[in-house]
């Protein structure tokens, strides 16, 4: 328990104001007012509770209450001065948090660019409940909103995930509008909870980087998940959840751009001799293999009759040379189709 000495010092003055409100009935002034807020500022850094200070403020008023005050008056001090003790109480923990905000976001920042020396980025990173000697995974939720800390959609994820993991070392925050996770390497179920809530909360899409060590590997997890994201967008990738490990490929592709403009100019620009061009019989290899080169699941999607797909699979073999049911040819095809959609070839989508 805390001593009633210990509050002396955050009490100075208010005996007299005491006395004066008894004497003439008047009210605080603007300066005694001011005063009393400072020193609730200094008690909230002190580290001093609120409630304590207050019984501290009754108690002294109970033993300096005039034996012939005025009731009315004496209360009306006691009001306005502990009302302005806790204001500057309350101000003192608003820029206390503040404060904690502004260096969390910095040391956000921070991890998520790279920057900052990356043996005090460990440091700070303890602070927040991370160990960056150790594995992360990066996971980035996207929706059709932009998010910041403090709006309801983060505070509800969060709730949700502290709620089913407690204290497993996890940071929640924003970043661009987008919601960001950081959970250790070898803890997928919170990366993946947190893929579900958040895919809930936002009607968006969320993408899940690798996990990879040290404060670098948080960066490389999360320029992953952004990198997902980015391809999800440029190939109508409509899945949930993506995950950075499942799709390699397309970085693979996309690494030699003048082999895949090569490719795509040399496989697919005989289509542009069909009516209406390549767009509709491009359109129709990516439904096909997209449902797996199951003819009627393909036509389903397009809304056409197997028939009119099959007439389709015929004149993409007429013009291009390749068959798209021969093993053989499918994989050249299916490769340039792809990087038709990475390069957004030919340019015609509606």
């Amino acid at each position: 328990m805390v001593e009633q000495g210990m509050f002396d010092v955050y009490l100075e003055g208010y005996a007299d104001l005491i006395a004066a409100a008894s004497a003439t009935g008047r009210r605080l002034t603007r300066a005694e007012l001011d005063e009393r807020r400072a020193l609730g500022l200094r008690a909230a850094e002190a580290g001093l509770g609120l409630r304590g200070l207050v019984a501290a403020h009754l108690a002294a008023t109970r033993v300096h209450w005039p034996r012939t005050a005025a009731a009315e008056g004496v209360l009306a001090a006691v009001e306005q001065a502990v009302d302005a003790f806790a204001e500057g109480y309350e101000r003192a923990q608003r820029l206390a948090v503040r404060r904690e905000e502004a260096a969390r976001r910095e040391f956000v920042d921070d991890l998520l660019y790279g920057r900052s020396d990356l043996g005090r980025l460990a440091q700070r990173a303890e602070r927040f409940g991370l160990r960056l000697s150790s594995e992360h995974a990066v996971a980035v939720a996207q929706g059709a909103n932009a998010y910041e800390d403090g709006d309801p959609v983060p505070r509800e994820v969060e709730s949700a995930l502290v709620a089913r993991f407690g204290d497993r070392s996890i940071l929640l925050t924003t970043k661009e509008g987008r919601l960001i996770c950081i959970a250790p390497g070898d803890q997928d179920e919170v990366l993946a909870f947190f893929a579900k809530h958040a895919f809930t909360a936002t009607a968006g899409q969320v993408a899940i980087g690798r996990p990879q060590p040290g404060a670098g590997g948080v960066v490389h997890s999360y320029e992953e998940a952004l990198g997902a994201l980015d391809l999800a967008a440029r190939l109508d990738l409509n899945a949930p959840v993506l995950r950075a490990a499942d799709l390699l490929v397309y970085p693979v592709l996309t690494r030699d751009r003048d082999a895949i403009v090569d490719l795509v100019h040399h496989t697919l620009t005989p289509l542009q001799g069909a009516r209406g061009g390549a767009r509709p019989l491009l359109d129709t290899l990516t439904a096909y293999f997209d449902a797996g080169c199951v003819a009627a699941e393909a036509a389903r999607r397009l809304s056409l009759s197997v028939r009119a797909l099959t007439y389709r699979l015929a004149r993409i073999h007429q013009l291009t040379g390749a068959d798209p049911a021969d093993p053989g040819h499918r994989y050249t095809l299916q490769t340039a189709v792809i990087g038709a959609r990475l390069l957004d070839w030919p340019g015609e989508r509606p």
